[in-house]
């Protein structure tokens, strides 16, 4: 499984580093830092809540 993130989408509005922190990290300037790409089939329930907790869509997750 991989992290997808579609910067020109991200705004930077922390809900997906609320819902795995983890895994997700809003920097200081707004960009969306993705702290393991390839992470265990085990996270897969928490990073599918955190990828549809994005408002603007930018997260998917890919196998």
């Amino acid at each position: 499984m991989r992290i997808e993130v579609d910067r020109d989408k991200c705004a930077g509005l922390g809900m997906c580093e609320a819902m795995a922190q983890e895994f997700f990290e809003v920097q200081d300037d707004g960009t969306m830092l993705v702290l393991d790409e390839h992470p265990g089939e085990e996270h897969r329930q928490d990073l599918t809540a955190a990828v549809d907790s994005c408002p603007v869509l930018a997260l998917s997750l890919r196998d």
